[in-house]
Parts: structure tokens; sequence; C-alpha cells
């Protein structure tokens, strides 16, 4: 069969595992640029039965799928994907499989966009590159600041230790939160999500995406939050308005943003956020770190393994 891996922009796909298990019944093919529309997608790819792809980095929509009557088996790093129609991969008898990661990529950019914004590193890194003035800001201490987390999950439990140890007091809320779990984990669970915006210096999320937390940080949530207070999101984007929160940037009515993930990736070079000065902006490299793609690329290899042996592992869909 013939294997095709979308969206390696490292180029590090082949070196990141041992392909062995499967090298001689599979001819493999590294795409490492991004397809722009589906239309030339769909004509990279039509002649291929198994399909790789990186997190939400190439969607795969019903209309995709139609155009891609070959497929048999796509696999996309995580165990979950937003942007693949599990429905219409199911009704076209294709099988979705997820990997898992591993290491602790995601917390750590989460503190990597905290200390940034608080210390201002936009401002002062750009100053010092340009010949600017030396020394135009001053930082924001995080010792006995608020940090407010949306979402407690794995990664919102571990930003929320790396709080503590900052001498940071760390609230936490969500549809689900409960206050033995969050006790369990020394958090304040805050009354509200409308407490928790309130009363925070960092607010950050760590929400799985789905109908009820889209577009749950809208204008009126942002109008919330303190004017001295910064937004974290390593999530995903449409958790946030994008126009809200762009306005709110623009207005000062917060103090800045920590931004991982955008709505359109790459993000158009034309996209204001890029040039923002109270913005603190990465490509979406919260897992991308050689832990996590050893881990994601191991599984790979495994659930293309399994399928070839007849056995589909991490299903996400139906198989028909």
């Amino acid at each position: 069969m013939k294997c095709a891996v979308l969206d390696d922009y490292q180029r590090v796909a082949l070196s990141m595992a041992d392909w062995s298990a499967v090298e001689e019944r599979i001819e493999l093919r590294v795409f490492d640029t991004h397809f722009d529309n589906e239309e030339e997608l769909a004509a990279a790819i039509e002649d291929f039965e198994i399909v790789v792809i990186m997190r939400e980095r190439t969607p795969f929509r019903e209309s995709l799928f139609r155009r891609l009557p070959r497929l048999k088996l796509l696999v996309t790093t995580g165990m979950r994907n937003a942007s693949v129609d599990l429905a219409a991969a199911a009704q076209q008898g294709v099988v979705v499989c997820g990997t898992r990661g591993g290491g602790e990529g995601t917390t750590e950019l989460t503190w990597a966009l905290i200390l940034g914004l608080a210390r201002k590193m936009v401002q002062e890194n750009e100053a010092l590159r340009g010949g600017g003035p030396w020394q135009s800001t001053i930082g924001v201490d995080l010792i006995g600041k608020r940090l407010g987390l949306l979402g407690l999950g794995r990664i919102g439990s571990n930003v929320a230790r790396i709080g503590q140890a900052f001498g940071m007091e760390v609230a936490a809320w969500s549809q689900n939160l409960t206050a033995d779990k969050a006790t369990a984990a020394g958090v304040k669970l805050a009354s509200s999500k409308d407490e928790l915006l309130g009363s925070s210096d960092f607010v950050s999320i760590h929400l799985v995406l789905g109908d009820r937390t889209r577009g749950l940080i809208g204008a009126r949530e942002l109008g919330l939050m303190r004017p001295s207070a910064y937004l974290i999101n390593t999530s995903r984007a449409p958790i946030v308005d994008r126009d809200a929160l762009i306005e709110a940037l623009r207005s000062g009515r917060i103090a800045g943003a920590g931004l991982d993930v955008f709505e359109q990736e790459p993000l158009p070079a034309d996209d204001p956020l890029r040039a923002m000065p109270n913005v603190l902006a990465t490509p979406h490299v919260g897992y991308v770190t050689e832990a996590s793609y050893r881990a994601l690329f191991h599984g790979i290899v495994e659930a293309i393994d399994a399928f070839l042996k007849g056995s589909p592992v991490n299903v996400l869909g139906p198989i028909e």
C-alpha cells in the first residue's frame, strides 16, 4: 500500500521512529510543505491508501474523503482531532486511528508564554535586536498573583503545580470541575467562570474544543478581565472569539495574550496578531518536542502495522 505522511514541517518523520516493521509492506512518501487548498491536496494523495496527518494541520472533511476513494486508513497524531469528520470517514469505510504523545511540551510552553508576557519579552527583545532603548519596560512579578485556569485536566493540573511553585494563588473553573478535584490539586474552585475571569491576573485555557466550549470566551467575557490581565491559549483557538480578542488587545482592554493556536494555520502573513506588541505568539508548537514526536511517530508505525495485520488499534471512528 502507498502511505503519505503530511505536513512534516521539520522533516523528521523518518528519523523519529523505526519504520522497519512496515517498510517492506508500504510505499512511503513524506510531504514537508502544507497544501493550501483541498484540490491540490486531493490531487497529491489520491493514489494513497494510507495517510498520516499531524494534529489539525490538515483538515479531513466530507468533501475531501469523497475525493479519495482509495483511502483505507487515516492516522492522526493525538487521540482526538476535531478537524476530521469521523462520520464521513465511517461512511466511506475509512478507519481513523489516533496515537498517544509523550512529554509535557504544552505545559512547558504555557509557562514560556506566561513568563514571556510577564517580563515583556516581545518588547525587550525587539528593542535589543533593533538597537532600541535599553530597559524600557517593568516586569510583572508572579509571586502573589492569581493564576486562573479554565480546565483542570492533565495539562491544567500540571500548569497549576508550577504556578504554585512560583508562589501564585491558583484557581480553576470548568463546567464539570468538582470541589474535590480542585482540592486534590491544591487549587481553589472558582464559583463561576465570570468570577475566575474577573479576579485573575493570568487566565490560561486548558479545555477540549467542543460544542460547549466553542466561543466560550467572547467580548463579554474579555470585558470581565482586568486591564492588567493576560490571556494564554495553548488549547484550541475557537474557544476564544477571534474578533473579540483582537479588539480587546487593540483597545488595551486586556494587557496582552500568549497564543499557540489559531483558527487558520499557518497564520496568514498579514494577520494582525502577527504585529501586535502585546501578543506573544508561537506557531502551534506546544506538542512539538522530541519526547512528544518520538512517542507520536512510534504510535503511527504501530497503527499502520496493526491495520495491515487486520487488527486496528486506537480507532477513533467505527469500522465499516
